[in-house]
């Protein structure tokens, strides 16, 4: 299993979300976010007392995966997330050691990701 983190614009979200439940993804989590410093839009940015720096505003995307759909849920973020300027985002996975349900107590079952 994998996680898939991505910090994306959120002018950005609707469609990235929208090709993710086409590609069959069942859920994620949305958080509102701020990018400080180098990973603040350069266009966009706004500044901030609370950070005293400049920040924009993003949409964090997570969501666990099988193994072999991570390459392409990655795609479908990058390409439809990319709009080409400075602040377009990141995404990064990483491995997931183990899972529990909290629900069942079961242990690393997979199937109703």
């Amino acid at each position: 299993m994998k996680k898939i983190i991505a910090y994306i614009r959120k002018e950005k979200a609707n469609v990235v979300i929208e090709k993710l439940e086409d590609a069959g993804v069942k859920g994620m989590t949305l958080l509102d976010a701020n990018a400080l410093a180098e990973w603040a839009d350069k266009d966009a940015f706004s500044f901030s007392i609370q950070y005293v720096q400049k920040y924009s505003s993003v949409v964090k995307i997570e969501m666990v995966c099988n193994d072999e759909n991570s390459d392409n849920l990655v795609n479908i973020i990058s390409e439809n997330g990319r709009t080409g300027h400075s602040g377009d985002g990141w995404v990064f996975v990483s491995p997931i050691d183990k899972a529990v349900r909290i629900k069942t107590g079961a242990v690393n079952d997979f199937d109703s990701l």
